[in-house]
């Protein structure tokens, strides 16, 4: 997993998989870090350097031991006949392509429609919030944008597929880790829970992979004892606790990227009065199997150029090119705070993803900050591409105490869901920030459930994270024209909206909205080409719904949702359960080049699911299949201060060996809404250790 991370990361696939990967090299090369690395370091904190240097060392320490004792090797690396790389500290920091990036995609979607049927078309496809009317930037033609203009950036964001080499140079397929993701986090003061003590709950939804996405580790040194979720390729807890102070984070949607476009005359592009040349890196790509292919990366002042025309460049800039701005990387100073004061001193530094912090302590206390860096646009709101003339600049960054913050809220909690959760006074015209936000309805959830109870417990945040509870269903299902009087209708008026697996009506609700509504009214909307509104913002689907323009298209689409499912499961709906639609799909990117007994080993089970990417239990689809490939994989709640109490889930285990026992031990749990110990304490460690593995320092080597 780590070794496949790197590789990606650093646009060395190719030398162990072949020709098929020399784009996607190509690709994420552009997307690394070439900055000064003084800096670089000097952002995350004074030790920071220090840190990615242990933490690759004993990456480098393992791959020497692999020498010495072959049976440790992963069987991954004998399926695919090739051998660990080592690392270096800058690695860990230069790669930056895997974090949740921002709004390129819609910038260009945005384009896109605007040059078909206009730029007010533009809200017919996604909500602005706070309300918000954008104009097309003055010098930009949105039409001069190819279809094929994000390619490369695509290449860069997507996971390495070991189905065919060919795939990786392909953008037909959908990159997973675009699509829509969300979280959930919450924390309640001393005042409103039954311990007596503040609750701060978790849980980051990401594409489900195996081996997991996050990896729980307790570290302990002197000055430092923290538990929680990081990623495996990088040092450090993210999301977790120490003995003093607990954390927890979502994405918080500053927009950090921007799309400049570029009048091009051969090698040079047009800046202000004159004419600058592109910058021109020539590097080579050993590729397996064949000769060293040399690579061109072409660089305008702004960043690295995605693709170019006869007459144009087209390049992106972005804040996670900064120095500093390693994603999750920030966390090795913030894991280490004690208090709330160095908790907000830690997230001074963070830079990328843009994340909600929530905390708590052991001594009551609570609150919220956002924190992220926060480009400031002086002429235009980022939502479409500008001319990279000269005329769009980024003039510095907003200091972090632009940004909200709670401190121990009267009301006694506080949370986030990715939503648009700015105060209402906040001067967004001012510090226009994000105005791409996710739907509110996990948000509307967690605090209609936090406000309804002034005796929250451990329980009770496990059942929130649990909860099918569907808001958005509701109000969907409230604007079904009283005139519409078929079967499907009425199961949906007469439906408790509750997306539990069992439901038929849940089944029923899901297959029209995804499978037949959406597409619908995506064809109402643009019948020459539906595709420009995939994606759309549900709201405005609702909008539609209400203004009585779609009442047909409405019924037919729900007749058509029960033909779909009567054709599937039988006519009757007592045959049809959303469980049996929507199962997980955990599968090792290497199943399908395995065969025996280490394909027995690799394969999981599929479990029936309720929830969708829409309910605080989230448990995403990103297509019409409707299978669970996204959600909350890792969950925790934390008892702050009887750290024992923890609870939490990580999907599908924690060991990437399929050799292992602990290979997906936890994922039947966590498919039936169960938890697990985080046990933080060394008493409660020893009475439940199954093993231990004890490291020494070879022979010779520095203690």
């Amino acid at each position: 997993q780590i070794d496949t991370w790197r590789r990606r990361g650093m646009g060395e696939l190719a030398e162990a998989f072949g020709p098929g990967y020399v784009a996607q090299d190509r690709a994420n090369r552009l997307f690394l870090y070439r900055g000064d690395m003084y800096r670089e370091w000097l952002a995350y904190g004074s030790d920071a350097k220090k840190v990615a240097e242990s933490f690759t060392a004993g990456v480098n320490a393992y791959i020497d031991l692999i020498d010495e004792h072959p049976a440790l090797l992963p069987p991954e690396f004998e399926l695919m006949d090739y051998r660990p790389s080592r690392w270096s500290a800058a690695d860990v920091v230069r790669i930056r392509s895997h974090g949740l990036l921002r709004n390129v995609r819609n910038e260009v979607r945005r384009a896109e429609i605007a040059c078909a049927a206009g730029i007010d078309a533009t809200a017919d496809w996604k909500l602005l919030e706070p309300e918000w009317t954008t104009r097309i930037p003055e010098g930009l033609d949105p039409c001069v944008l190819p279809e094929d203009v994000l390619e490369t950036y695509n290449l860069a964001r997507r996971w390495v597929s070991f189905e065919d080499e060919s795939v990786a140079s392909s953008v037909e397929r959908q990159d997973r880790d675009a699509r829509a993701e969300g979280s959930n986090n919450w924390v309640v003061a001393p005042s409103r829970t039954t311990t007596g003590r503040p609750i701060l709950a978790n849980d980051p939804h990401r594409a489900h992979s195996v081996p997991s996405l996050r990896y729980i580790s307790h570290l302990v040194a002197p000055g430092m004892n923290v538990i929680g979720a990081g990623e495996p390729a990088l040092p450090g807890i993210s999301i977790g606790h120490n003995e003093r102070i607990a954390f927890g984070l979502t994405i918080f949607s500053i927009d950090q990227e921007d799309l400049y476009v570029y009048e091009k005359r051969g090698g040079e592009y047009r800046y202000g009065d004159g004419w600058e040349p592109v910058t021109t890196i020539e590097e080579a790509i050993d590729v397996r199997g064949a000769d060293t292919e040399t690579v061109t990366l072409k660089f305008t002042r702004h960043g690295p150029v995605i693709h170019e025309t006869d007459n144009h460049f087209f390049a992106v800039r972005a804040g996670w090119l900064e120095p500093g701005m390693a994603p999750y990387f920030g966390s090795v100073e913030y894991m280490r705070a004690s208090n709330w004061r160095e908790f907000l001193g830690a997230l001074n530094r963070w830079g990328a993803p843009s994340e909600n912090q929530v905390y708590a302590d052991v001594d009551g206390n609570i609150g919220y900050k956002p924190a992220g860096l926060f480009p400031r646009r002086g002429n235009w709101d980022g939502l479409m591409p500008v001319p990279g003339d000269g005329r769009y600049e980024w003039d510095g960054f907003f200091d972090m105490d632009v940004l909200p913050v709670e401190y121990n809220p009267e009301r006694g909690f506080t949370g986030t869901a990715n939503s648009m959760n700015l105060p209402a006074d906040y001067p967004i015209e001012k510090y226009p920030m994000a105005l791409e936000w996710t739907e509110p309805y996990r948000y509307k959830r967690v605090w209609e459930f936090l406000s309804d109870d002034d005796e929250q417990s451990i329980d009770d945040s496990l059942d929130l994270q649990r909860d099918y509870k569907a808001l958005r269903a509701a109000e969907i299902i409230a604007r079904i024209p009283p005139q519409v009087d078929n079967r499907e209708a009425n199961m949906l008026r007469d439906w408790d909206r509750m997306l539990s697996p069992e439901s038929s009506a849940a089944a029923l609700y899901t297959v029209w909205l995804e499978r037949h509504l959406k597409p619908a009214v995506q064809a109402h909307l643009w019948p020459d080409d539906p595709s420009l509104f995939r994606s759309i913002d549900t709201r405005i689907v609702m909008r539609l719904m209400q203004g009585g323009e779609i009442d047909d298209l409405i019924a037919e689409s729900l007749a058509a949702a029960g033909a779909d499912l009567a054709s599937e499961f039988g006519p009757s709906p007592d045959n049809w359960s959303w469980g049996d639609i929507h199962r997980t799909n955990f599968e090792h990117p290497l199943l399908g080049k395995a065969s025996g007994a280490l394909a027995e080993s690799m394969s999981m089970k599929s479990y029936p699911r309720g929830g969708s990417g829409q309910t605080t239990n989230a448990t995403s689809s990103y297509n019409d299949r409707l299978e669970v490939d996204s959600g909350g994989s890792y969950r925790q709640v934390l008892d702050v201060g009887n750290w024992d109490a923890a609870r939490m889930t990580n999907a599908p285990g924690q060991s990437g060996d399929p050799r292992s026992p602990f290979y997906d031990n936890l994922l039947e749990g966590w498919a039936n809404e169960g938890s697990f110990p985080l046990l933080y304490s060394r008493k409660a460690i020893d009475e439940h250790t199954a093993f231990t593995i004890t490291l020494m320092p070879a022979n010779g080597a520095n203690e």
